[in-house]
């Protein structure tokens, strides 16, 4: 996150409020209430909305034509100045202080026009929705990169026909096709992709016009700010409007099962890539050495995808823990949400494109895939093999079990048991049964909707790639 250096230490303090008040406030209290280093970032959001509000001021009689035109233009010189680098004064207590400050440097005392019948309340709830939805937007973006070098991946392996183990238990299961391992990471990406776009959804409720807590005194029309925001309906309560932050929940949600699954994929591959199991070969981008031993590949980036998934999560937890304790309406805690918020989005994007990336240049060593494969994996078909010579599955799976052991204690693999073997653990096995112990009719046979099987993999290979283009 950017620390933002600030100047002017000995400037006159400029607030939104404090007429009331006949003393300074505390320092101390001045340095923990001050979030501009982390809302700073809202600046372009606030600039959007104030413009929006100077017309809505128009639109409802507050202000001349003329006046609401100078907010803009002078609006439109403050977002100039925050491009070239203006940065914060010591006095700045957020990023709404900030602009306010530079606007009346810009249009005088008109300046302290623009902030009738709204409060920071509704001023920063709004400015967070359209950050958010932005946000969600980039999350989308990033996530189907991620996708494509999946995609990529899987059409490779499926053109090659390269076979497998799955794994249960981290225990060898049964043979699938490469391709379809995968995909397997595919689909949660699909499914937190669905997750960030109702965020979005969720984000585009627009709070402003509610005020600090009983809505605007002033005939605006929040239709028309809705329109011109890009915001998809109104909050229909004023009080929960300043104060709901479900939004920032849901995609930090959102953002905690992505990282989740981003986990698992960094998990698979840095097991498959150790020399153990040798299914993966990492490329150098994205790796890195040791300083004491010459020999190491060590893959950091899926390392640190791993470690960043409990970070989203600690930023879900830290904003339901404050957010579980609130009274109804505004509350000063609710000021910490975008440190949270923003923490999640930005370790996101550091590591979806380095996971993207270490992904990329992955080389899969489908021989060693395939060396693993054994015909104990085939069990289950044995099993089958029975079942449609008209035995009971309960029956057959036991008969195998027998065989199974069988093959474990004289260390002979099952296609290699002779066939008296077979013949004494049940009567139904015929001479065709070193068929069903190979490990591509396997795969074949599991050709239904969702499976390994060959059109079930095309079939779905062509929904990833739909999924992509949506």
């Amino acid at each position: 996150m950017t620390t933002l250096k600030l100047v002017g230490a000995t400037a006159p303090a400029h607030k939104l409020w404090g007429g009331r008040f006949a003393g300074e406030t505390a320092p101390a209290l001045d340095a923990l209430n001050r979030s501009i280093g982390t809302d700073f970032r809202l600046w372009p959001f606030d600039i959007r909305l104030s413009k929006a509000w100077a017309v809505a001021l128009w639109n409802a009689g507050v202000l001349p034509l003329e006046e609401s035109q100078r907010m803009e233009r002078g609006l439109d010189a403050v977002a100039a100045r925050l491009r070239a680098g203006a940065t914060p004064a010591a006095s700045d207590e957020d990023v709404h202080t900030m602009i306010d400050r530079l606007l009346h440097e810009e249009i005088g005392d008109l300046a302290s026009k623009l902030h009738t019948g709204r409060s920071r309340n509704d001023q920063v709830a709004t400015a967070t929705r359209l950050w958010a939805m932005d946000a969600c937007a980039a999350l989308d973006t990033a996530i189907r990169g991620l996708q494509r070098v999946m995609l990529e991946h899987a059409t490779a392996l499926d053109r090659e026909g390269a076979l497998m183990p799955a794994y249960t238990h981290l225990q060898r299961a049964q043979p699938v096709a490469a391709a379809h391992w995968m995909l397997s990471h595919f689909w949660p990406l699909d499914r937190d992709r669905a997750r960030v776009a109702a965020a979005a959804r969720a984000a585009a409720t627009l709070p402003l016009g509610s005020g600090a807590v009983a809505g605007c005194a002033y005939p605006i029309s929040r239709v028309l700010l809705q329109g011109s925001l890009g915001f998809a309906r109104l909050s229909p309560n004023s009080i929960d409007a300043v104060s709901d932050r479900d939004f920032v929940a849901e995609l930090l949600f959102a953002l905690t099962m992505l990282g989740t699954h981003l986990s698992r994929l960094a998990e698979d591959l840095i097991l498959y890539g150790t020399s153990e199991f040798g299914f993966v070969q990492f490329g150098d981008a994205y790796t890195t050495g040791s300083s004491m031993m010459p020999q190491k590949r060590n893959p950091d980036a899926l390392e640190l995808t791993r470690g960043a998934a409990p970070r989203m999560l600690g930023d879900l937890v830290t904003l339901l823990g404050t957010l579980k304790g609130l009274p109804s309406g505004y509350n000063k805690d609710l000021q910490d949400d975008k440190r949270a918020l923003f923490d999640a989005v930005d370790t996101m994007h550091l590591v979806l494109p380095a996971t993207a990336g270490a992904l990329a240049e992955c080389t899969f060593r489908t021989e060693r895939m395939r060396d693993a494969l054994s015909s104990a994996m085939m069990a289950t078909d044995l099993a089958d093999y029975l079942v449609r010579k008209g035995a009971t599955f309960r029956e057959a799976h036991g008969a195998v079990g027998r065989l199974v052991r069988e093959s474990e204690e004289t260390g002979t693999e099952l296609h290699s048991l002779p066939f008296k073997s077979f013949a004494a653990a049940h009567p139904l096995f015929d001479h065709d049964v070193y068929e069903a112990l190979s490990a591509a009719a396997s795969v074949e046979r599991r050709d239904v909707e969702g499976g390994t099987g060959p059109n079930a993999l095309r079939d779905q290979l062509e929904a990833a790639r739909a999924a992509i283009a949506q």
